[in-house]
């Protein structure tokens, strides 16, 4: 899982990622079948697989005929990956400037941001 750090996900392979996430492990079918319409061709998320494989993002075992997909990372790992190297490439690596900056665009009221000071209290 190391191997997959500083990796980034392409919004492509974020939407297989995702799918593996939701279903939590499957086949080329179940994976293609649980991403939202329009779903890609089975071909198209077979090579994402393999791309996501070889960043360390999945691994999968030989079942029968078919390969049994698996998530490496979970969602919680990835996105805090992704929010670390967002806040450090935009904010210099200040969270409070980003929590900042979503106030400013209206994205993050007055109302969230006492939810998440009641929350830290409670820590």
């Amino acid at each position: 899982m190391s191997k997959s750090t500083a990796k980034t996900l392409t919004k492509a392979e974020e939407q297989v990622m995702h799918a593996l996430w939701q279903i939590g492990e499957g086949f080329l079918k179940d994976i293609v079948e649980s991403m939202p319409v329009p779903q890609p061709h089975s071909n198209t998320v077979a090579t994402l697989l393999k791309i996501l494989m070889d960043k360390g993002f999945v691994t999968s075992q030989a079942v029968g005929r078919n390969n049994l997909y698996q998530p490496l990372m979970s969602k919680a790992q990835y996105s805090k990956q992704s929010l670390g190297s967002l806040v450090s490439s935009y904010f210099d690596g200040s969270y409070s400037s980003a929590v900042s900056f979503l106030v400013d665009q209206k994205k993050l009221s007055v109302q969230d941001l006492e939810m998440l000071l009641k929350e830290l209290k409670n820590k």
